[in-house]
């Protein structure tokens, strides 16, 4: 008889649906009803995708998502909600959770229906189930392994660098990270891998 893993389920790893995205994508313009495709793959290979149309007409603000989950068709919609930004400067969208009723930016689907993180029971993040070895070296050399992704951020068509005449706080952190990754020697990190074999 075969043996139930008990590796838990990584919310990392999970389809998701990031309203900052649609956003991005212009599906969260004013007053429009506007349809779509969404596609997720993992190296090079398609793991995921849903039709969706999304509704931002006063009094009908939704996602609406169809798709198929192991050929079991999937149509539902899921509310959205704007709420003004903490500065009191325009609004933020957020998906309103059909099972949880909890205010997100960010749905995960576990299960086949996209919801809230707190829908879903036993779930974890990656980082939540590291070793204590690997939180060691992530918090010693994790700009270092992680340069090339704070290179292309800190590079980015747009990021704003300055405003007001003043460093912005995420270019600042961003530049540190990288000044301390290029503090790193190389040879730290040889001697780590042999010590590791």
């Amino acid at each position: 008889m075969a043996r139930h893993s008990n590796f838990p389920t990584l919310y990392d790893s999970a389809l998701q649906i990031n309203i900052s995205k649609l956003k991005e994508w212009g599906y969260l313009d004013p007053n429009q009803w506007m349809k779509g495709k969404m596609t997720w793959s993992r190296n090079e290979t398609k793991t995921g995708e849903i039709e969706f149309a999304v509704s931002t007409q006063k009094g009908k603000e939704y996602l609406h998502l169809n798709y198929n989950f192991r050929d079991e068709p999937r149509d539902y919609k899921i509310q959205l909600i704007r709420k003004p930004t903490n500065l009191g400067i325009g609004e933020m969208w957020f998906f309103k959770c059909p099972n949880t009723g909890k205010l997100c930016r960010k749905l995960y689907s576990i299960g086949g229906y996209f919801l809230h993180r707190e829908a879903f029971k036993g779930c974890f993040y990656r980082s939540q189930i590291r070793g204590k070895y690997e939180r060691f070296l992530d918090s010693t050399y994790g700009e270092y392994f992680q340069s090339e992704q704070i290179y292309r951020e800190i590079h980015k068509k747009h990021l704003k660098k300055s405003y007001a005449g003043k460093v912005t706080k995420k270019y600042s952190k961003l530049y540190k990270r990288l000044k301390r990754a290029d503090s790193i020697d190389y040879r730290q990190i040889e001697r780590l891998m042999v010590l590791r074999r």
